[in-house]
């Protein structure tokens, strides 16, 4: 992957790290980081990495650049932006963590919204703030936020303004674990490498049945009839019944 701007890029062999990277702004999501972050994408679906998504200096995101929506258009929503790179990222091959240290608000909130778990600093603040700004949460908050955490829970932060501290969004279900900010980090990659130890493929299928709106049987059973005919399979299920541990 190319040398960014606005964001920061570690590539392993399993995962790719992805720091948001403005300072002076926030790490505010501007059209650059838009770019960026679709670039980004475009390499984990080409090879299928897990994703561990978090922001310098103790922000995750503070929102999108103000300035940039300040002059965006009925076009530019049509466009769906900020939109349609989280829907890319919610829908990448394996699985994504954000690791979320102080602001995630507005479109700060909805990144991290769009990534399958969460961990938390204790600093860490969500919240939706749009509508103060004569504008709605339009880059998924308005109904992933209502997936992950309720009706009401969801209305009283895109319509009342109500921010979750780490605690409130833990214990809401939206975090699944606050951890200090100097641990975060580390936890975030061990909860990767506990995803790591699983079968690529079985790990790729299980997220996308898991996301298939509505659900049904017959889904589950094409892709475990896949994942029965793997090699993968015999091998990891070999080694379990000669005793060997992973």
């Amino acid at each position: 992957m190319a040398p960014y701007d606005t964001i920061k890029v570690d590539e392993l062999d399993d995962r790719v790290v992805v720091t948001l990277h403005r300072p002076q702004s926030r790490n505010a999501i501007d059209a650059a980081m838009i770019r960026e972050l679709h670039d980004v994408c475009g390499g984990l679906e080409e090879h299928p990495r897990l994703l561990l998504l978090t922001g310098a200096g103790g922000v995750f995101a503070a929102g999108a650049d103000i300035a940039e929506l300040r002059a965006r258009g009925r076009e530019q929503a049509l466009r769906g932006i900020n939109s349609r790179l989280f829907d890319r990222i919610a829908r990448l091959p394996l699985p994504s963590v954000a690791a979320v240290d102080g602001y995630a608000l507005g479109g700060g909130a909805e990144l991290a919204y769009a990534c399958d778990i969460r961990l938390a600093s204790p600093a860490a603040t969500f919240g939706n703030p749009e509508p103060g700004l004569g504008i709605l949460a339009a880059a998924g908050a308005t109904w992933r936020l209502r997936e992950l955490v309720g009706a009401s829970v969801a209305k009283q932060i895109l319509l009342a303004g109500r921010r979750l501290d780490a605690e409130a969004a833990c214990r809401l279900g939206l975090v699944a674990e606050v951890v200090p900010a100097d641990d975060l980090l580390a936890r975030a990659h061990a909860l990767l490498d506990r995803m790591a130890r699983s079968g690529a493929l079985a790990l790729r299928l299980t997220k996308l049945v898991t996301d298939a709106p509505g659900g049904h049987p017959v889904t589950d059973d094409l892709a475990q009839a896949i994942l029965f005919e793997s090699e993968e399979k015999r091998d990891r299920m070999d080694a379990f019944l000669a005793g060997e541990r992973r």
